[in-house]
Formats: C-alpha cells, structure tokens, sequence
C-alpha cells in the first residue's frame, strides 16, 4: 500500500497544541509529570499488595490455591476494563480528569478492602479497585508524553514506568513490619494517602487539557477503537497488545504469586517478602537501564534483550539454585519483565500521533491485561494439579520468550530501530 500523508495519517493534528511537542519541559510541565509519576507509584502498591498479603489470606478464609489466584484476578480484570476505558476517556475528556478520577475510584475501594469480611466482599471490591488501576497508567503516560519534548519521550515513558516497580518495593517493605504486627488489612488501608495527598496536589499541578481534548474531535483519525483497528495501524496494534498480554502474564504472575511460592518452597515470610522485593528493586533498575538503552538502540530492539532475559532467568529457577543466586535471578527477572513492559508502553507513546495516544495506550494496556488476568488463575490451577512451585516459573518464563520472539517480529516486520524510525513508521501504512 502506498505511503500516507502526514496530513491523511494524523488529520489535522498538526494545528493543535497538544500534538505540537514542546521544545524544552518547563518547570510546570516537570511538576506534573512528577505527579503523574507518583500516581503510578501509587499503581504500583496496590499491583503488588496482594501478593504481599496472599498468605495471610488463604490462612483467614481457607483459601485454596485456586480461590487464592481468583481472588488475584479479580483485580487485573477491573483493569482490564479501566485501561480500556481510561485511555479513550483521557482523549475525549483530558488526561487531568481522568487521572484524577481514577485515582479516586482506586484510593477508596482499596481503602475499603481493609475491612472486608469475606473472600466476596474483598473481591468485589478489588474488582472496582481494579477499574481506577487500569485506568492510571495510559493516563499518566499520556499526559507525560503531550509535556516533554519529543526526544526525551521515550527515556520519559520508561521512567514514569518505574514509579510500578516502587510502588511495588513500597508494598513489600511495608508489609515486612507491619503483617506480622497487625495483619493484612493496614495495608489496604494506605490507599488514603493517595487519596487525601495526591489527589488535591494533581488537581492544583495537572494541567487542565480538556478543550484541547474535544478538538481532537475534529481530526481526521478520532480518538477511538476503530481507527487503531484498520490501516494503517491495524497490525502493529495487534502486535503491541499481543506482546503486552505475555509480558504482563510474567510480571503480574510473579508479582502475585511469587511470595506464597517461596512460603510454598520452605522460605519463611520474611524471606519470601525481600524475594518479592529483590524482584520489584530490579524493577527499577530496569527502568533506568532501559530507559538508557531504549535511546541509544530504540525501544523494540532493548525490549527483545530484556524479554529474552528475564525469560532466561525464570527458567532457571526451575533448576533450585542456591539462595544468593535466587536473588540475582529475581532482580533480572524484574529488569526483563518490567523493562520490556515500560519499552512497549514508550514505543506505543512515540508511534501513535497525540489524537490517539491515550486510546492506544489504553488498548494497549486493556488487552494486554488478559496476561494479568489469566496469570494468578494459572499460577493457582498448576499448583492445585501438584505441579509444584517450578511449573510457575516455567509458565512465567515462557511468556518472557514469547515476548521477545513477538518483539522481535515487529522489529523486522516494521523495521522500528530507534524512535525516530517509530515516529516516521507511523505515517506509512504497511
């Protein structure tokens, strides 16, 4: 198919002043992205309380292991449903409002899950939770793209995705101290601080992009489903999504189930929490990591090394190695499956144009939630059929390979090398 316009490919995007990029990020700007950035720390805790606290659960209301990973799905499907519906409302409406508002129906219903009286009860509400959750992060990094100039947007993209991988390091060494003290509930009860701290300062800081929002109406490719969903971007939305879908099943796995499978392999809880946190602290190490060699070799190209990587690593814990080696295996598995996520999530924010950014993210985002949907009902299912602990992480690392093997398919597919290429790329339909 011959190559599109720029005016066919993004309307008449060139006219407003989202899509226009700033040339240097202005102290405003920074303060906001900074915001944006603590919202997905907050994300980030609430991903990853569950896993912390999976144990005490099971113990309280007699869960079995797969009523355990239900309860752990429940979540990522609200999330599924949030990013679906955050990232085209974040186009239409602005991204300062639905951050907010996500951030709202995420700090409350966490909150409440504290004084949840049975396994119904908490689900449920971990499943509106779960609504607020998904809706945070396209948000986030949506706004954050529109606000730095073009050639940090990438390096920003992975940045702001460690904020996930904090969070999640917050959880488990919060949970250290004060789950043996006071039990599980306190922890959802963190939830307010988001809601009574963040939630005012981004309504001070955020910028307020609501018109600009509604003239996106105006452009030849609305924000919405149906113009990711055919020519040009058809195929290399579908890519993205699926490779999304593996990496999220790898890393919401593991952050869900990967302390009980420690508890379940001997370890007490206080062990089997710093593995949790080995994992999450490598994280973000990869998020700085990839960040750097997202510029400098591209974002797809880094994310097929990170991928193979953490594939790698997982698999070889199939093999029980001894305890030192568990924790550097757990910290590459933190850089490769969040690593490849924030890589996928910063070629997504640099190959659409800004009229669709968020919706793309947010489909993304949404699809690729089936991964973490599916992951703590698999990783349940495996160990109820006595398959033991290693069944996980054969699961988890072949996702990591999947990953890298679809990434790869997009590389040669669209020869996306370095984020110039993406931008370029999205103008041509293939």
């Amino acid at each position: 198919m011959a190559a599109l316009t720029q005016e066919q490919t993004l309307g008449t995007a060139a006219a407003d002043p989202v899509v226009l990029q700033p040339s240097r990020l202005s102290p405003r700007g920074l303060a906001a992205v900074v915001v944006a950035w603590l919202f997905v720390v907050f994300d980030g805790y609430d991903l990853i309380v569950y896993g912390t606290v999976q144990a005490r659960l099971r113990e309280e209301w007699a869960l079995d292991s797969t009523q355990a990973g239900t309860l752990g799905s429940v979540a990522f499907l609200g999330m599924t449903l949030g990013a679906l519906g955050a990232g085209r409302l974040a186009d239409h409406f602005g991204r300062k409002r639905t951050i907010i508002g996500s951030a709202v129906v995420l700090s409350v219903f966490t909150a409440l899950c504290a004084v949840a009286t049975d396994p119904v009860m908490f689900g449920a509400l971990r499943l509106l939770a779960g609504l607020g959750l998904g809706g945070l992060v396209p948000s986030a990094n949506a706004l954050a793209a529109d606000l730095v100039p073009l050639r940090w947007r990438a390096a920003t993209a992975t940045m702001m995705m460690s904020g996930v991988p904090i969070g999640g390091s917050l959880a488990a060494l919060v949970g250290i101290p004060v789950i043996p003290a006071f039990g599980w509930r306190p922890m959802f009860a963190v939830a307010l601080v988001a809601l009574l701290l963040l939630v005012p300062l981004a309504a001070k800081v955020l910028p307020n992009d609501a018109g600009h929002a509604r003239a996106h109406a105006h452009h030849a490719h609305r924000p919405g489903f149906g113009t990711l969903l055919r020519a040009p971007f058809l195929l290399i939305t579908v890519m993205f999504a699926l490779a999304t879908v593996v990496t999220l099943m790898a890393w919401y796995g593991l952050g869900t189930w990967l302390p009980n499978l420690m508890e379940i392999a001997g370890y007490d809880l206080g062990s089997a929490l710093t593995f949790a946190l080995a994992l999450n602290l490598g994280a973000v190490v990869g998020s700085v990591a990839t960040a750097w060699a997202g510029d400098r070799f591209g974002t797809v190209p880094t994310g097929i090394v990170a991928a193979a990587l953490a594939g790698v690593a997982l698999l070889t814990l199939i093999t029980q190695p001894p305890v030192a080696l568990v924790y550097l295996v757990l910290v590459l598995a933190g850089v490769g499956t969040h690593g490849t996520q924030a890589l996928i999530i910063a070629a997504i924010a640099t190959y659409y144009p800004a009229n669709l950014r968020g919706t793309a993210l947010g489909f993304g985002l949404g699809v690729g939630r089936v991964g973490a949907v599916a992951a703590p009902q698999l990783g349940g299912l495996l160990l109820a059929a006595g398959l033991g602990v290693g069944s996980n992480f054969l699961l988890f690392g072949g996702c990591a390979v999947v990953s890298a093997v679809l990434l790869a398919v997009i590389w040669r597919r669209f020869g996306i090398t370095h984020d110039a290429d993406a931008r370029a790329a999205s103008l041509t339909a293939h």
